[in-house]
């Protein structure tokens, strides 16, 4: 292997960026960590076949979606924890109140079309332009401008919907907490008549 430091570095450096976009591609840490680090690997092993002067964050993306897409056409083969039954037993709710605003949005990513939201997290997430994006996902920038806008609109539609019924039911809890206090005080205002 005869790359260079720089380049060395440059992959390295892309590393924070491969694990937030692969944490949205997957939906579950675990899982994404084993992505960076089967991408990291691959392109470590083929970094001779990096061109200079080239983006390396497009390079490893290209990559990272490349396995992500080979991984989920095996996982069709796979038993699924459809209900969830399985992984409810296995892990336990975070307490943080800013960790429904992430499982929101994670819910919502994944109601997406799959070239809608690779298209959101390339743009969105990671940054890259819009030619760098077609030519990660092999489209033309057309393409790729009409993923992001159309992701982007159905994302906004999909967590206003999931905002609007968490109100709901907050609303819905607190009314039926009044009338249970309600029903409970005409109770104790009867006993105390007789």
């Amino acid at each position: 292997m005869t790359a260079t430091f720089s380049t060395r570095d440059a992959l390295l450096a892309q590393i924070p960026d491969l694990r937030a976009s692969a944490f949205l591609l997957c939906g579950s840490k675990d899982r994404a960590d084993d992505l960076v680090q089967d991408t990291v690997l691959s392109a470590w092993a083929h970094l001779d076949d990096f061109q200079a002067g080239t983006n390396m964050g497009a390079w490893l993306f290209t990559i990272m979606r490349n396995r992500f897409r080979t991984d989920y056409r095996k996982s069709r083969r796979w038993v699924q924890d459809v209900n969830g039954q399985y992984a409810e037993r296995l892990t336990s709710k975070p307490e943080q109140e800013g960790w429904s605003i992430s499982a929101d949005l994670r819910y919502a990513l994944a109601q997406l079309p799959a070239y809608q939201r690779e298209a959101l997290i390339l743009v969105g997430a990671k940054g890259l332009s819009l030619v760098e994006a077609a030519a990660v996902c092999g489209c033309e920038v057309g393409t790729i401008k009409s993923r992001t806008n159309r992701g982007r609109a159905r994302l906004a539609e999909l967590l206003a919907y999931t905002r609007h019924n968490a109100d709901e039911l907050e609303h819905k809890n607190a009314q039926a907490l009044v009338a249970a206090g309600s029903s409970h005080g005409a109770r104790a205002e009867a006993v105390v008549r007789h």
